[in-house]
């Protein structure tokens, strides 16, 4: 058997110290007394003394019945408000990320736009570059030839 000092048993049964000294001038809890300090028994007609009779009567009667302290559902709804608050939060920093990346995927988007517009604007002028020297190419090939065949002609009347 464990001894409970006041404070403790305080605590395990959640009535105040002034409750506690009335059931124990009730003789409703075993106390002991060692080095000043009182002890109380909590096995012993803690039952009783702690819980009201007509809340025993209900219990027995109604085991099918659940009886909830105010404080429970407090507490409860109190924990379901802030969860939800945490989801709100939540949900709203997932919304703010997803916006940033869109705008981040927008900029990169519109930078590859301005990127390949360029490459266009490129390989356009070295194609036009590249028809002009074959075109140049083409001149040149032509100007060689007859400047040949006249050459051989003139050398060929020479001969």
């Amino acid at each position: 058997m464990k001894w409970m000092s006041d404070d403790e048993y305080s605590q395990l049964t959640g009535l105040d110290i002034s409750s506690i000294e009335d059931l124990i001038q009730r003789g409703k809890l075993t106390v002991k007394i060692e080095d000043g300090i009182r002890y109380i028994d909590p096995s012993k007609g803690a039952i009783e003394a702690v819980v009201p009779a007509k809340l025993q009567e209900l219990s027995q009667k109604n085991t099918q019945e659940m009886l909830v302290q105010p404080e429970f559902v407090e507490k409860t709804i109190g924990t379901i408000i802030n969860l939800h608050e945490k989801v709100l939060d939540a949900k709203d920093e997932t919304l703010e990320a997803v916006r940033v990346e869109n705008e981040f995927l927008r900029e990169a988007l519109a930078s590859l736009q301005e990127l390949y517009d360029e490459d266009r604007k490129t390989i356009h002028t070295l194609q036009e570059q590249l028809q002009l020297s074959q075109q140049e190419v083409e001149f040149m090939r032509r100007k060689y030839k007859l400047m040949w065949n006249k050459a051989i002609n003139e050398h060929t009347d020479k001969s």
